[in-house]
């Protein structure tokens, strides 16, 4: 029989395979070719959509080749208000704004806290490390501390769990528990194996006890800690193998 020969790695835009390569974000790396800060192959090309065979084609930015930036792992503590996006179109405050003058090379939020919510969110010029973080399968539980109205009984706890119907998705969370009280409303605390759109806000709407305030306390074995609202810090090498393990 005749040999087949090996398929060939698809191309795709350059400006995507440098995205995906985690160094910057689509807009940004498309910004990098016009301005001729791109070669592939030698020769410098100004068309973001120019065809690359990623891991084939040498790439190079500013005459480094692609994958020769350092990795880099950062944990922030997200202030309420800000948006989890590299812009935002209705020209809000974005979380880069915690990052400026921080002098790092590109990196990308891993997984997202809505704009109302707080807490712990990593950062990373990782793909591979960000996408085994963001596994629905196998990633790490999230843990929340969750301020809502009213003091939930036993049954809506339970019932968090079990699961409840809302907008005909079925909702639920991995374990929660009454950690304090205070008339009107009540602390919970709220562990996620999963990560649905506003899952939280939504099971606790559906169970009687809307959300007041929301904090990501820690993801898997990472925990929030004393960091400061607002600030950041880059991630212990023991951090970042515990995260991917």
């Amino acid at each position: 029989m005749p040999t087949v020969p090996p398929a060939r790695p698809p191309r795709h835009g350059v400006a995507r395979v440098l995205s995906k390569a985690g160094i910057a974000s689509r807009t940004q790396a498309a910004a990098w070719v016009r301005e001729g800060r791109v070669s592939v192959a030698g020769r410098v090309v100004r068309d973001p959509e120019h065809p690359v065979r990623a891991d084939v084609d040498e790439v190079c930015v500013d005459g480094r080749p692609l994958g020769a930036e350092a990795r880099v792992y950062v944990a922030l503590n997200k202030p309420r208000g800000l948006v989890t996006s590299v812009s935002d179109e209705k020209g809000r405050d974005t979380v880069y704004r915690c990052l400026d003058g921080a002098g790092l090379p590109w990196v990308a939020p891993v997984g997202r806290l809505d704009r109302a919510s707080e807490g712990l969110l990593l950062f990373s010029n990782d793909p591979a490390w960000a996408a085994a973080i963001t596994d629905p399968a196998t990633g790490p539980d999230k843990t929340y501390h969750v301020q809502v109205e009213g003091v939930p009984g036993d049954a809506a706890l339970a019932a968090m769990v079990k699961g409840l119907d809302e907008g005909g998705e079925r909702l639920s969370a991995k374990a929660v528990r009454l950690l304090r009280s205070g008339g009107k409303t009540a602390w919970l605390e709220v562990v996620l194996d999963e990560g649905k759109n506003r899952q939280i806000r939504r099971l606790a709407k559906t169970a009687g006890h809307p959300v007041l305030r929301l904090i990501r306390v820690a993801i898997g074995p990472l925990a929030l800690g004393e960091l400061p609202k607002g600030g950041w810090r880059h991630l212990k090498a023991e951090e970042v193998e515990a995260l991917r393990t």
